[in-house]
């Protein structure tokens, strides 16, 4: 069945849906020979949002990473870039707080195959802060369809990032307006962090806004 449909979305898209526990109506789409997953207003997996995120990591040095925490986990579109686009081998660590979205990601999407991931079914801001693990990389995507709650555009959430980091925080900013201030505000916090540098990726893929905040260290260090 998933066969036919995947030849008949090249003619129109196949769309079906389920809820979520925190997102609303979510839709599972084949469309062009793909399946991506959306909510009403946003793409949450293998479509706009995962070229998103491509473009960040682009920017990331591979050779330092040995792990990733992503946090918010979707249909498992970031962890599968990771592997196949990115060659990434280490371990890779993802928090989702949505369990109808693990289910979804893993009978729709088979993540189960992607190798070196451990998935959490947790709040993403009590699992940073009671993190005893250091990742070298973590990616932030943390959202409720277009809106990221203001918990995780605080500066205690983004002080809780820090501290456990090792390399680099890759944080996707969205394209909301009601947003762009907080966003800005983040940018500025980790501007004024000392041992980081910060690269803002504007209009990524002509709307979406990245951070990327790398650690730098002493030449002694």
């Amino acid at each position: 069945m998933s066969k036919l449909k995947q030849i008949l979305s090249y003619l129109w898209p196949i769309t079906s849906k389920k809820d979520s526990d925190f997102s609303g109506k979510l839709e599972i789409t084949w469309i062009d020979g793909k399946k991506v997953l959306d909510t009403k207003n946003a793409n949450y997996s293998y479509g706009t949002l995962q070229k998103v995120l491509e473009n960040g990591l682009k920017n990331v040095d591979f050779q330092q990473i040995n792990s990733v925490l992503i946090l918010g986990l979707g249909g498992g579109s970031i962890a599968r870039s990771l592997q196949e686009k990115f060659n990434f081998c280490g371990s890779i660590h993802a928090v989702e707080i949505d369990k109808k979205i693990i289910e979804l990601a893993k009978t729709e999407f088979d993540i189960s195959a992607i190798k070196n991931l451990t998935i959490y079914n947790e709040d993403a801001l009590s699992f940073v802060k009671n993190s005893k693990q250091i990742y070298d990389l973590i990616i932030v995507d943390l959202f409720i369809d277009t809106e990221i709650p203001d918990v995780f555009l605080s500066e205690e959430f983004c002080q809780n990032l820090i501290e456990i980091c090792q390399n680099s925080i890759l944080f996707n900013l969205g394209f909301n307006r009601k947003t762009r201030d907080k966003g800005q505000n983040l940018i500025g916090f980790f501007k004024n962090t000392s041992n980081f540098t910060v690269l803002a990726l504007e209009k990524v893929e002509g709307i979406n806004r990245l951070l990327l905040a790398k650690k730098q260290y002493s030449q002694n260090h």
